[in-house]
C-alpha cells in the first residue's frame, strides 16, 4: 500500500469542529487505500499562551522546562484527533515524539532532528492503524522533551515522511497552495501546480510564509515530495474529485516540471534592516573584524555591498540584518569599533527586500537588467543587490514594497488572465 504523511497546522485544528473536519480528511485518504501518519500542530493560539505563561512565571527560565510546557499543545491535539478518528470508525492512536522516538540534539527550544527510528510506526501502519504524531517535539540526548522552534511541525512531518518511506507528505494549511507572490499584494497572483525544491527554498527563506525553511531544506535533501493544500476544502468533495482537479502545489525535483518558466515567483520581506560602515580602512582582515562579532552574537547577515575609494585606502561596507537584531547589531559593532576602524555607522529599518526567483534564470540572460530597468521606470531606487543562480534580491525603501512586487510580477508575465 502507498504510504502518506498528512500534516495539519494550528488554524486547521483551531477548535473541536475543525479537528472533526481534519478527521474526515484523514478518513478520506484511509478509504482511498493509503497507510496514513498524521502530524499535528497545537490549536491556533495555544503555543503563544503556553509561552506567555512560561515568561509570566519567570522571564529567565530553564529551557528544558520551557520545552516541557510548550510541547503540551501538540499532545492535546494528537489525542483529540485520535479520538475523532476512532469516532469515525478509523483505527488510530496518538504518538508523542519520545514514543517513536524522534531523536534531537541538545538545543532545547530550537532543537534539530538527529534521527528517527520509524520501525515501530511502520509496523502499526502495516496493520492499518493511523498514527497521529505530535509535531514540533522530540527526545533530546538528556532523555527530556526537546522542541524544534516555531513552525517546527512542518519539519517533523517531512522528517517523519523520510523515516517511514512515505510516497508523499501533504502539508495542510490555510491557503490552497503556493502562489507566484502574495495574493494580498497582487490579486492576479497564480497558484502554481508544481514548484522545484530549490525555488521553494528560496521563496520560503525570502519571505513566503507558506512553509518553514527547514522543512523545505529537509524535503530537498531527502527527496520527499511535498504537497501544499488547504484544510478548508470539503473532504467529501475531494474524495470524488480527480487527482488533477484537487487544488494544491507539489514541491518536487525540477525534473518533474515539464515546462519551466524563467521566473517562478516574486518574494518580499519587510523584516530587514540596513547597516552601513563608512570610511573603513581597506586592509586584510577588516571583513572578519566586522562579521566575526556579528556571527558570535548569532546575527545573520544577508546582503553585503562593498565600495572601495579611488585610492584604495578606504571602503564602505553595507549589509542587512533581521529587523529584530538591528539594535543588537549596532551595539556589537560599536563595541568592536576599535578593531574595525570605521569612522561612521549608519542604519535604517525602513527598508524591504524584493526577490525574483526562478530556476529558468540559469539559462537566460538579461533577467536582472530587465528588473532594474522596470524598477527605475517606477522611480524605485535600489540600495543593494545580491544574486545567485536562481535569485535576484534588491533592497529598496519600504514604502515602495507593494509597487515593486506588482511591477516585477507583471514584468515576468506572472499575472493570471
Amino acid at each position: 500500500m502507498a504510504r502518506l504523511v498528512m500534516k495539519f497546522g494550528g488554524t486547521s485544528l483551531a477548535d473541536v469542529d475543525r479537528i472533526k473536519t481534519v478527521a474526515r480528511h484523514v478518513k478520506r485518504e484511509v478509504d482511498a487505500g493509503f497507510e496514513v501518519a498524521v502530524v499535528v500542530s497545537a490549536m491556533a493560539g495555544t503555543t503563544n499562551q503556553l509561552v506567555a505563561w512560561t515568561r509570566e512565571t519567570a522571564l529567565l527560565h530553564d529551557a528544558r522546562e520551557y520545552d516541557t510546557v510548550v510541547a503540551a499543545g501538540e499532545q492535546i491535539t494528537s489525542g483529540l484527533l485520535a479520538i475523532a478518528l476512532q469516532t469515525l470508525g478509523v483505527n488510530a492512536r496518538s504518538w508523542q515524539g519520545w514514543q517513536i522516538p524522534i531523536r534531537t540534539d541538545a538545543a532545547h527550544g530550537a532543537a534539530r532532528i538527529v534521527d528517527i527510528n520509524g520501525q515501530l510506526l511502520i509496523e502499526r501502519l502495516e496493520i492499518d492503524q493511523v498514527a497521529v504524531v505530535s509535531g514540533f517535539q522530540g527526545l533530546g540526548p538528556d532523555n527530556r522533551i526537546a522542541t524544534l522552534g516555531r513552525g517546527g511541525s512542518d519539519t517533523s512531518a517531512v522528517a517523519l515522511a523520510a523515516a517511514i518511506g512515505a510516497d508523499r507528505c501533504d502539508i495542510y494549511t490555510d491557503v490552497d497552495g503556493v502562489y507566484t507572490t502574495d495574493p494580498r499584494v497582487v490579486p492576479k497572483a497564480r497558484r502554481m501546480s508544481k514548484i522545484a525544491y530549490e525555488e521553494m527554498l528560496e521563496m520560503a527563506s525570502l519571505g513566503a510564509k507558506v512553509l518553514q525553511v527547514r522543512s523545505v531544506e529537509l524535503a530537498m535533501v531527502k527527496g520527499v515530495r511535498t504537497f501544499v493544500r488547504s484544510s478548508f476544502d470539503d473532504p467529501e468533495a475531494l474524495a470524488v474529485a480527480k487527482s488533477e482537479d484537487r487544488p494544491g502545489t507539489l514541491i518536487c525535483d525540477e525534473d518533474e516540471i515539464v515546462e519551466q518558466k524563467v521566473v517562478t515567483g516574486i518574494a518580499y520581506s519587510r523584516d530587514e534592516a540596513q547597516i552601513s560602515l563608512r570610511r573603513v580602512a581597506d586592509k586584510p582582515g577588516v571583513a572578519a573584524a566586522v562579521f566575526g562579532p556579528l556571527a558570535e552574537a548569532n546575527i545573520n547577515v544577508d546582503m553585503i555591498v562593498q565600495n572601495v575609494s579611488e585610492d584604495g585606502t578606504l571602503t564602505d561596507l553595507t549589509f542587512t540584518v533581521p529587523n529584530a537584531d538591528f539594535e543588537l547589531a549596532r551595539s556589537v559593532l560599536e563595541e568592536a569599533k576599535g578593531a574595525i576602524g570605521y569612522q561612521v555607522l549608519q542604519g535604517s529599518t525602513d527598508v524591504s527586500k524584493i526577490s525574483v526567483i526562478g530556476i529558468g534564470m540559469r539559462s537566460h540572460a538579461g533577467v536582472a537588467a530587465d528588473a532594474f530597468q522596470a524598477l527605475a521606470s517606477r522611480g524605485i531606487n535600489i540600495r543593494a543587490i545580491t544574486t545567485s543562480e536562481i535569485k535576484i534580491s534588491v533592497l529598496i525603501d519600504a514604502p515602495f514594497t507593494e509597487l515593486a512586487v506588482r511591477t516585477l510580477h507583471s514584468l515576468y508575465g506572472l499575472d493570471s488572465n
